[in-house]
């Protein structure tokens, strides 16, 4: 497969649309088969405006059956701010059971210092609590996320019985405007593909180009969906050609790329320059 992507794939400019620091060992990947990276992140993340529902509820954390992280994020802003009031946060939620989407975010719940026992087959939240569902009735689950989460998770784990204590545990914001000059500018230079990670990705990227050239890229260039949230997310923004990598993972993606690529070839790269 590696020599099939270092043919495939070469040349091709790939938009790759989550945060930064997130997306290093995916631009190695796609270096390494030939392609050219192109980091554009849709979302940045920062602190919550206020801390007072996190702080108290890591104070009280023996209160939780279940702590369910469904993204690296979480867990991340779970660590930093147990970090910054000097709660060890592997002692803290020793009580609790830990589950989570998928193996980035499994990864990242470890590296804190938590031990996950149940990592979701599907890599979503809703999956992650069906999979579960006998397990939650009379269940209390702690479930710090994003401001821009929506609600199908909270709804599916009440009606499983469970009850719910929903924090913002960190923000999901749109580019600066810095970030929208470039972005704008490495579009027009051509892009065979655009990697979307997240709805928020989705409805930022669509923001920042306008509708209208939104919907012309997303006949001329490829746009792939990672995850079933994030497909209907580029459906509902009028998306019909969607390229639909199931996992996560690296190696997945790069495999569903040069798939995607070899059945249907675009006659010259945009990275390849043109004679």
């Amino acid at each position: 497969m590696a020599e099939v992507a270092l043919k495939v794939l070469r040349g091709r400019r790939v938009v790759v649309t989550r945060a930064l620091e997130q997306s290093e060992a995916l631009a190695d990947a796609l270096r390494r088969a030939g392609a050219e990276p192109v980091l554009l992140p849709m979302v940045r993340f920062a602190p919550p405006d206020d801390f007072a529902a996190l702080d108290d509820v890591l104070r009280r954390s023996g209160d939780f059956d279940w702590v369910l992280l469904t993204s690296q994020n979480a867990a991340r802003a779970l660590q930093e701010r147990c970090v910054m009031l000097d709660l060890p946060i592997a002692k803290i939620f020793v009580g609790a059971k830990v589950a989570v989407v998928g193996p980035a975010s499994a990864e990242a719940a470890r590296a804190a210092g938590l031990d996950v026992v149940y990592v979701a087959s599907k890599y979503q939240g809703v999956a992650l609590a069906n999979e579960l569902a006998g397990t939650w009735k009379g269940k209390r689950v702690f479930l710090p996320r994003s401001d821009r989460a929506n609600q199908d998770l909270v709804e599916t784990l009440v009606g499983h019985g469970a009850s719910v204590e929903e924090v913002v545990a960190y923000k999901t914001e749109l580019p600066s405007e810095n970030d929208v000059t470039k972005i704008r500018e490495e579009l027009e230079r051509g892009v065979d593909a655009v990697l979307f990670f997240s709805p928020s990705a989705v409805k930022h990227f669509r923001a920042v180009v306008g509708q209208k050239e939104f919907a012309k890229l997303s006949e001329t260039s490829s746009f792939a969906a990672i995850g079933r949230v994030t497909e209907d997310a580029l459906r509902e923004a009028g998306v019909d050609r969607i390229v639909v990598a199931k996992s996560a993972t690296v190696p997945s993606l790069i495999s569903e790329l040069t798939r995607h690529f070899e059945a249907a070839p675009q006659p010259i790269p945009a990275g390849v320059k043109r004679g």
